[in-house]
């Protein structure tokens, strides 16, 4: 198999990766569920924001790490993967629609091999949903970046990155 052929191997499977761990977000498939089948052991999910946020948002600028169900040791701190979620939901509600993942062939994908040949890759996804305050009912609608990268040999996602709209869910959450 050429490099070019093995490249373009790769970038389906990270795109097909993506594109199910969006449908099994969309379709409210539980944390646990999504974490366990699409994300390697030792899984990041960061969601990008402004730390004075966090007095709000605590899920905002910090990176979560490995999984609660796999004896890591951030487990009794917060900030495992399954934590970030835990406190996103006590938080934010989200009401997808049927257009809140774009056909699959809007992932993009890239993939390159590194010095020592091995393949790295990352699929960006541009998402639209509405979000609602559990605490107040205040609700919009944004758009929102996934990027996913660092999969590993089995193609799962060991990094999630969310660029999303902080100032919304800032004054949403406030009473």
């Amino acid at each position: 198999m050429s490099g070019s052929e093995a490249a373009h191997q790769i970038a389906e499977s990270m795109r097909a990766t993506a594109e199910g761990f969006c449908k099994a977000f969309v379709a409210g498939s539980s944390p646990t569920e999504m974490l366990d089948t699409f994300f390697a052991s030792d899984c990041r999910i960061t969601e990008h924001g402004p730390l004075w946020a966090q007095t709000r948002l605590p899920f905002l600028g910090t990176t979560f790490c490995g999984r609660r169900s796999q004896g890591n040791e951030n487990t009794s701190s917060g900030t495992t993967c399954d934590d970030y979620y835990d406190i996103l939901a006590s938080i934010l509600c989200f009401h997808p629609t049927q257009d809140t993942v774009p056909p699959k062939e809007e992932f993009r994908v890239a993939v390159d091999k590194s010095a020592k040949g091995e393949w790295h890759g990352a699929v960006t996804i541009k998402l639209h949903a509405k979000f609602e305050s559990v605490k107040t009912g205040k609700s919009w609608e944004e758009d929102f970046i996934y990027l996913l990268s660092d999969f590993d040999h089995d193609m799962k996602i060991g990094c999630l990155e969310l660029w999303a709209d902080p100032l919304s869910a800032w004054m949403a959450v406030d009473d």
